[in-house]
C-alpha cells in the first residue's frame, strides 16, 4: 500500500494531525479496506518524508478515534469492527433474583460440551497451543528428583516458589503483590467459590454481570446465593453508575466482576471506571471479587491493570489461575484476597486442602527460566489471528442484522441477533450437522435472557473445517428467521 499523497500541515501546524486526518478520509472511502494492515511506521515516514514520531503521533489519534489497532508482532490494522454494530448494552431484571440452572440448560451445557464435532461454543484453547512438552520435561525432572513429592501435600497457602514468581509478574501491573498474600488453589473455580465463601452466607445478594459466564451462575447456585445482573457495556464492562445505584440499600453484600474481557462480552472496563469501581466498594464496604482469568489474554501491546492493582485497603479478592492460559490439566490458581485472606487460607484448609505439589513447582520453574513470556506471545497471536478470522467470517455469513463484538483480549464472540430468533431452536438444528455454540440463556440467573443472542470460541487453530461450519451455520440461521 502506498500512502505517499503530497504532505500538508494542517491549519494547527501539525503534520501529525494532517497525517492522521488523510488516513482517516482513506478509510472512510474504503480506499484503505476494514481489516486491511497499514504501512509501517518507518516506511510510511519515509513515504511521506516526515518523522517517526509524526507517524506515530497520527497513529495514537487514529487508534484514540477507534479507526485502527495495533496488534503485537505484526503492525497496525483498520479496525474490523466497523464491519458490524457491537451489540446492545444489556438490561437485566433490575431485581435479584435465587440461582436455580433448570434442567433445559443443564441438558445445553452437556450438549455443548460434547467433543465430537465443530465445537464453537466450548471457551478453551487449542491443545496445541500449550508448552505441553517443555512442561511434561520439567515435571518428569521433579518426580525423578524429589519423589517424596509423590507422597506428600503442601498446606495452605502453598508452595513459596510458585507465590513468588506469581508476585514478580504483578510487577507488570504495579501490583507489588507479597508472596504471602496469595494463596494456590485448585483453578480459578476454586478461587472463586473460596472468596465467594469467604465473604458471603447463603441468601446473600451478590452483584455480578448481565450477560455473566454460566460458571459462576453455577457457583452462586451451589452456595444458595441470589444473583443482581447488572448492566453491562459490550466494550467497556460493568455499568458504574448502575451499580452504584444497586448498592444503595445495603442489600448487596459482595460484587463479583471480570473487568478485563469479560465472558462472553470480551468487554475491557476502562481504567478510571476501574478506580471509580474499586473506591465505591471501599466507601461501601462492600467485599469486591475479581474474576482476572483472562488479563493475559491482551490483544494490544500492554497489559490491562487488574481491579486489584487500584486497591489500597485489601478490599479487593483477586482470583485468577493458568487454566486458560498455560496448563488446563494442571488446575492451578491463586487467591490474592486482602483482608480476607486468612479466611481464605482456613477455607481452603477444610475444603481440598492441598494443590499438588509438583505441579505448584512444574509452573514455578517454568515461569522462573523465561518460557512463560515466550509461550504468551505465541499464544496472543495465534488468538488475535483466529479471533479476527471468526469475525470476519460471522460477518460474511450471518445476516446483517446481526451485531457482533469484537473483543480486545480473550478470544470469545458475542452475537446480538433479532429478538424473533430463539438460539436454543437453533441449536438443536445445528447439532443434527454437528455444529455446536453457546445459546444466550446460558448466561443469566433471568430463564429466557438473551434467548436471541449466541456466543462463539475462536480458541481453536482456524482451519477450514471452522470456516465451512461458520458458514452452514449462518445458512441455519438465515432458514431459522425467515423459515
Amino acid at each position: 500500500m502506498n500512502l505517499a499523497l503530497p504532505a500538508a500541515q494542517g491549519r494547527s501546524g501539525h503534520l501529525y494531525e494532517s497525517l492522521a486526518a488523510e488516513i482517516a478520509n482513506m478509510i472512510g472511502a474504503g480506499v484503505i479496506k476494514s481489516g486491511e494492515k497499514l504501512p509501517s511506521i518507518r516506511k510510511l515516514s519515509t513515504q511521506r518524508d516526515v518523522s517517526l514520531s509524526t507517524v506515530m503521533q497520527a497513529f495514537r489519534v487514529l487508534e484514540d478515534r477507534g479507526l485502527i489497532e495495533v496488534r503485537p508482532q505484526s503492525g497496525f490494522f483498520v479496525r474490523r469492527q466497523l464491519l458490524r454494530q457491537p451489540p446492545t448494552i444489556s438490561a437485566p431484571p433490575p431485581q435479584p433474583t435465587l440461582v436455580a440452572i433448570d434442567d433445559v440448560r443443564r441438558r445445553i451445557l452437556q450438549e455443548t460440551r460434547k467433543e465430537n464435532g465443530m465445537a464453537l461454543g466450548a471457551a478453551l484453547i487449542d491443545p496445541t497451543l500449550f508448552p505441553n512438552q517443555a512442561l511434561q520435561r520439567l515435571l518428569s525432572g521433579i518426580t525423578r528428583r524429589q519423589p517424596e513429592l509423590i507422597g506428600s501435600y503442601a498446606i495452605p497457602p502453598g508452595r513459596i516458589e510458585l507465590r513468588r514468581q506469581l508476585a514478580r509478574r504483578s510487577l507488570e501491573w504495579g501490583g507489588e503483590l507479597d508472596p504471602e498474600q496469595l494463596v494456590i488453589t485448585s483453578g480459578c473455580i476454586e478461587s472463586l467459590h473460596l472468596a465467594l465463601r469467604a465473604v458471603t452466607q447463603p441468601g446473600d445478594v451478590v452483584a455480578i454481570e448481565s450477560p455473566v459466564y454460566y460458571g459462576i451462575l453455577n457457583l452462586l447456585e451451589a452456595l444458595g446465593l441470589k444473583a443482581m445482573e447488572i448492566p453491562t457495556h459490550p466494550q467497556t464492562g460493568m455499568s458504574v453508575d448502575a451499580l452504584e445505584l444497586a448498592t444503595r440499600n445495603g442489600s448487596v453484600k459482595a460484587v463479583l466482576v471480570v473487568a478485563n474481557y469479560g465472558n462472553p462480552l470480551g468487554s475491557l472496563m476502562p481504567d478510571a471506571n476501574k478506580q471509580r469501581l474499586v473506591q465505591l466498594m471501599a466507601e461501601r464496604g462492600i467485599p469486591l471479587i475479581e474474576d482476572e482469568i483472562y488479563g493475559d489474554f491482551y490483544h494490544g501491546t500492554e497489559r490491562p491493570t487488574p481491579l486489584k492493582g487500584f486497591d489500597s485497603g485489601g478490599n479487593v479478592l483477586l482470583c485468577s489461575s493458568f487454566s486458560k492460559v498455560l496448563a488446563p490439566g494442571f488446575r492451578v490458581g491463586w487467591v490474592a484476597a486482602g483482608r480476607y485472606q486468612r479466611r481464605v487460607e482456613a477455607l481452603k484448609a477444610i475444603t481440598t486442602m492441598s494443590t499438588p505439589e509438583m505441579l505448584q513447582l512444574t509452573l514455578a520453574q517454568f515461569l522462573e527460566g523465561g518460557g512463560y513470556d515466550h509461550h504468551l506471545r505465541r499464544l496472543r497471536r495465534a488468538c488475535v489471528d483466529q479471533v479476527h478470522a471468526m469475525f470476519d467470517a460471522v460477518c460474511r455469513h450471518f445476516p446483517p442484522e446481526a451485531k457482533v463484538s469484537l473483543p480486545q483480549g480473550g478470544y470469545v464472540l458475542w452475537v446480538e441477533l433479532p429478538q424473533q430468533v430463539d438460539t436454543v431452536r437453533l441449536l438443536q438444528v445445528a447439532l443434527a450437522e454437528g455444529i455446536s455454540f453457546a445459546p444466550g440463556v446460558l448466561f443469566s440467573s433471568t430463564p429466557g435472557q438473551y434467548a436471541h443472542c449466541l456466543r462463539l470460541s475462536a480458541g481453536g487453530r482456524w482451519r477450514p473445517e471452522v470456516a465451512q461450519a461458520l458458514a452452514r451455520l449462518g445458512q441455519l440461521l438465515q432458514q431459522h428467521m425467515h423459515g
